[in-house]
């Protein structure tokens, strides 16, 4: 394989960064295993159906859908499918297919199958036979582990490293999540004596039945499988709604789900929202949603179901998580917590993948008087991120830290909202934040040939001078976007999030137990998830709950939290004595009693 240097030309004159191409790709969690694809050559995914619950089924790839024609015809019983062609290609790296409403409400009637009322081959499936199948799903799923990091590199802009770890963290989660169920006493099966009764009682979480489930672009592998994988060893069956955006990758599991589960215990449905998935919820036959996106696609469904108060839902919204920066930070430059240690941290939160996690911090709050010093300063922190396409290993043998946004839609909302506040006042406080760049690669071919094209590639941009009136101010920028806002009392800071539409997460800076810092704490212990104290937001670790209020959310996300939210208890109790031996016998051919 040829070594290549590629420059990132950044229009309007943006500096180059040199690059060198990662002809191997190691990773420590795989024992410096190499990736199996040449990660210069953009992938390709093959347009696949999951039929029938069970078969993959290759699809005809001369039948185009038009993606923005909600009236496309599917004639001969052809599936059409929409080219995806990624953040980083010049042509497509694949084919989603466009089912029809029809053809969701085929997946829904086989899920129905599935299901059967709760009777489902799956569902009556002892715990630990579901513990072995999902098991034997991760050792198939591994098989595919380098197709899928080079697919989440080309199709959403995740460097290698973080796509080799959203894989690895997947495969840890699930395995942590079975470790939960075998230790856990909220999974066992054993009887106790209720204390000042004679009622013996077993307490036992199972199923409560088909779970439609929506993941997001920016970690589709691992947010998805957050819920679905506690949601299948519970015992439900689970409708995918594959995202258009970060879909492929999932076209690649299909094969592992097949092989190890069940007829119609999970079924796929790609292609339109408003065409696959009106219908299903109109029905009533979906008994729970785990959806993780925006909140104004969440209330269509909902609304859309005819019994919503059976409808159990687990939803990660929307959030514009605040940094909140007190004085003692910035009057002196030295203490336990250094001034530049939070300006990294706050780069580090706002900037990770872009900005494109719903944990980023999206706004900044600083005293009146520095919002121009904390912009500056976290204006030298970006101009030393990497700045490239998402395989490239930088000479300091970093992986590109900004990489292309997953499409220009995503750029020009961004461009918007700079133009915005530039309008009314805010000042970009880096060189050329905000510029939008393409690739000048260096290669023997003519730059008209080269496969990759890094027209997304957006310089992140600090903006400081930024009012309430700014959209900036309030709408979730979901970007590479900085906004610092100042404030003149902590009244102020209070204020915007307490009536704020959203409770996700708020990260508070100070060296000092001040009264600002605790009245920080107490006011926002009722509104926000998590409150960090010196620290970015962020989700992890999995055992730790991750909550949020208001419209941020609905539900825990936890390895334990996440089994309990697809489940139900069911109680199995009995008060004399003499029964224990019926118990028993019960229990020796019951496949819900049985021990693990």
């Amino acid at each position: 394989m040829k070594f290549w240097k590629a420059a990132v030309t950044l229009a309007l004159s943006i500096s180059s960064f040199d690059t060198v191409h990662a002809s191997t790709c190691k990773t420590s969690s795989q024992n410096d295993s190499t990736c199996a694809a040449d990660l210069e050559v953009p992938p390709f995914v093959a347009p696949l159906l999951f039929a029938q619950g069970s078969q993959v089924i290759p699809v005809d790839s001369n039948v185009l859908a038009n993606a923005n024609d909600e009236n496309t015809n599917t004639n001969n019983d052809k599936t059409p499918v929409m080219p995806i062609t990624g953040c980083c290609s010049s042509k497509p790296i694949g084919e989603m297919p466009q089912m029809s409403t029809e053809q969701s409400l085929q997946i829904l009637s086989d899920a129905k199958q599935g299901w059967n009322h709760g009777n489902g081959a799956w569902t009556q499936m002892t715990l630990a036979q579901r513990i072995s199948a999902i098991q034997s799903f991760v050792s198939e799923l591994q098989q595919s582990r380098d197709e899928i990091i080079h697919v989440l590199m080309y199709e959403i802009g995740k460097n290698y490293k973080d796509a080799a770890s959203e894989f690895d963290r997947t495969i840890i989660f699930v395995e942590e999540t079975i470790q939960t169920i075998l230790s856990s006493p909220a999974f066992s099966s054993e009887f106790h004596n209720v204390p000042s009764t004679n009622v013996n009682v077993m307490i036992r979480r199972n199923a409560f039945g088909i779970i439609l489930a929506l993941g997001p672009y920016n970690y589709p592998l691992n947010e998805t499988y957050a819920t679905i994988i506690p949601a299948l060893l519970m015992g439900n069956v689970v409708i995918l709604k594959i995202p258009q955006i970060g879909g492929l990758a999932h076209l690649l599991t299909f094969q592992a789900f097949s092989r190890a589960l069940p007829p119609n215990t999970i079924n796929f449905i790609s292609g339109s929202g408003r065409k696959t998935l009106p219908k299903l919820m109109e029905s009533g036959d979906v008994d729970g949603l785990a959806f993780i996106g925006g909140t104004e696609a969440a209330d269509k469904l909902i609304k859309g179901h005819p019994e919503p108060h059976r409808l159990k839902l687990f939803l990660q919204l929307e959030a514009k998580n605040m940094a909140i920066v007190l004085k003692d930070m910035l009057d002196e430059e030295q203490g336990s917590y250094p001034n530049q240690k939070m300006m990294g941290d706050i780069i580090t939160g706002a900037l990770s993948f872009n900005g494109q996690r719903c944990t980023a911090l999206k706004i900044i709050f600083v005293p009146k008087g520095y919002g121009k010093k904390v912009a500056k300063a976290l204006a030298k922190k970006v101009e030393s991120l990497t700045i490239g396409m998402p395989w490239e290993i930088h000479e300091s043998g970093a992986y590109s830290q900004i990489t292309p946004l997953p499409n220009q839609k995503r750029v020009q909302y961004m461009q918007a909202l700079v133009d915005d506040a530039l309008s009314k006042g805010a000042i970009i406080a880096n060189k050329n934040g905000g510029k939008v760049g393409v690739i000048d690669a260096k290669t023997e071919q003519d730059d008209e040939s080269s496969p990759h094209d890094a027209s997304t590639l957006m310089v992140p941009a600090i903006l400081y001078n930024v009012t309430p009136d700014m959209k900036l101010y309030t709408e979730e920028q979901f970007g590479p976007l900085v906004p610092v806002v100042e404030y003149d009392s902590i009244d102020e800071v209070l204020a915007y999030g307490l009536y704020g539409n959203y409770g996700q997460q708020v990260s508070v800076f100070t060296n000092q137990a001040s009264s600002e810092a605790v009245s920080i704490v107490d006011t926002f212990s009722a509104v926000y998830g998590k409150i960090n104290i010196n620290s970015q937001c962020g989700r992890s670790p999995d055992s730790v709950p991750f909550t949020a209020r208001r419209s941020s959310g609905m539900g825990i996300m936890s390895i334990e939290d996440a089994l309990k939210e697809f489940s139900i208890p069911t109680v199995v109790s009995y008060k004399h004595e003499d029964t224990k031996s019926v118990i028993e016998g019960i229990r020796r051919e019951s496949k819900f009693m049985k021990r693990l």
